[in-house]
């Protein structure tokens, strides 16, 4: 995720971290949004009954605390690779500790609602995944954002992330249609789960997940102290503990518990980890039966899925999380009066275009995103999301010498917003 430029031209200058007072919030935006989050909510519930409804209000409060935080995925990636600050990957390790935890307590007692068998994303780690996520790597930097940062940019009000979001549901079609041929004619091992198949069982595996989560820490604070990169700023925030949280900043590491508790939430609400990608698959392939294309052949949709093409989005417990997100980062946005919408230069916009579209192939083949394969997978113990995170970080070092081509910035050891 990115720090737009008016962002950054409200982050305070100084190396004090001294409160920086917001503008005033947008009232009318945080009405509208308020507004839209309860007619969804209304609506989902009459179609599908409270599930979705609630699942509306957890995405909210997922796309506040990303926003509140702008909790990174891109911007962690490439500044890492490019000047060695890891400030944001440790939040990630914090993250994903918080989250193990949480999903080790839930998978193993079955904690669910509504009925639902809590099971983690576990699948087989791959070529389909090496190459999924290195397309993903590549395209979220230069699309500027990966799958949650696409959606709660979009809440934002940044114009290129529209263009980054409809290249995703393009990408994500012809991800499914391709989808047969990575699953059956690609190797790959089976699906690894350190709780359930690496012998050492729950509290060995938790132990081993902690102890990997904890070597990364420490391997960005090497690099750092190797190549001595420049601190993040301090993000814009005003004083107070309940303006702060409704208006201002977050710390990175409030931002990162909020993200694991509410992934546990999800995980007891429908089932499965958070997840996005999926729903962008759905919308597509609805939008290219509706223009006669017959999606229904292929083999993604064959299954338990093949339901979801004739039913209401509503129904979709990623697509109502995903309604959510987008409506949580534009409150919060409003909130703090940052939402505003700006031109694009054409490079920026065939970059948001292309790098929509590689996410959206990577994610489909991959198993996931940033969330759904990286967060959720290493959440769930599985040893495919340490693959996507790796060659995640290779196609974002490739990224980095194509980004100029576009007119997009790689940052030095001068550029703290990276």
């Amino acid at each position: 995720m990115e720090i737009s430029t008016a962002n950054q031209k409200a982050v305070n200058t100084g190396n004090s971290g001294s409160p920086l007072d917001l503008s005033s919030p947008q009232k009318r935006n945080m009405t509208l949004g308020l507004g839209t989050t309860l007619v969804l909510s209304v609506i989902a519930y009459q179609i599908a009954g409270l599930q979705q409804a609630l699942l509306i209000w957890i995405g909210l409060f997922l796309g506040y605390a990303l926003f509140h935080a702008r909790f990174g995925f891109t911007s962690a990636f490439r500044r890492l690779l490019a000047v060695g600050n890891g400030e944001q990957i440790r939040a990630h390790m914090i993250m994903l500790a918080a989250a193990s935890t949480l999903f080790a307590i839930i998978l193993t007692t079955g904690i669910g609602f509504f009925g639902v068998e809590p099971s983690g994303y576990v699948f087989p780690a791959g070529v389909s995944v090496a190459v999924g996520a290195f397309l993903f790597g590549l395209g979220m930097q230069l699309g500027n954002g990966c799958a949650s940062g696409t959606l709660y940019a979009v809440g934002q009000g940044r114009t290129e992330m529209v263009i980054t979001l409809l290249g995703f549901i393009a990408g994500s079609v012809v991800g499914a249609w391709h989808w047969g041929f990575w699953m059956n004619e690609t190797p790959a091992l089976p699906a690894i789960s350190l709780i359930e198949n690496a012998g050492m069982g729950v509290f060995g595996g938790w132990l081993l997940q902690m102890l990997i989560l904890g070597g990364i820490f420490a391997l960005t604070i090497m690099i750092e102290k190797k190549r001595k990169p420049p601190k993040l700023r301090p993000l814009p925030t005003t004083k107070g503990f309940w303006a702060r949280l409704i208006r201002g900043s977050w710390p990175l590491w409030v931002a990162a518990l909020v993200l694991a508790v509410l992934n546990a939430i999800t995980l007891m609400m429908r089932g499965n980890p958070w997840g996005i990608t999926s729903a962008f698959a759905l919308w597509g392939s609805k939008a290219a039966m509706a223009m006669g294309i017959d999606v229904t052949g292929w083999t993604y949709w064959q299954g338990a899925k093949a339901d979801a093409l004739t039913q209401s989005v509503f129904f979709d417990t990623t697509s109502v999380m995903n309604f959510g997100v987008i409506l949580g980062a534009f409150l919060a946005s409003a909130a703090g009066g940052l939402f505003t919408v700006r031109k694009i230069p054409f490079k920026v916009g065939l970059a948001a275009l292309i790098g929509g579209l590689l996410m959206g192939y990577g994610a489909r083949i991959a198993f996931g995103c940033n969330i759904g394969a990286y967060f959720g997978g290493i959440a769930s113990f599985s040893l495919h999301g340490y693959l996507w995170m790796v060659m995640g970080l290779v196609g974002s070092y490739f990224a980095l010498y194509i980004r100029p081509l576009f007119g997009l910035s790689v940052p030095d050891k001068k550029d703290r917003f990276c």
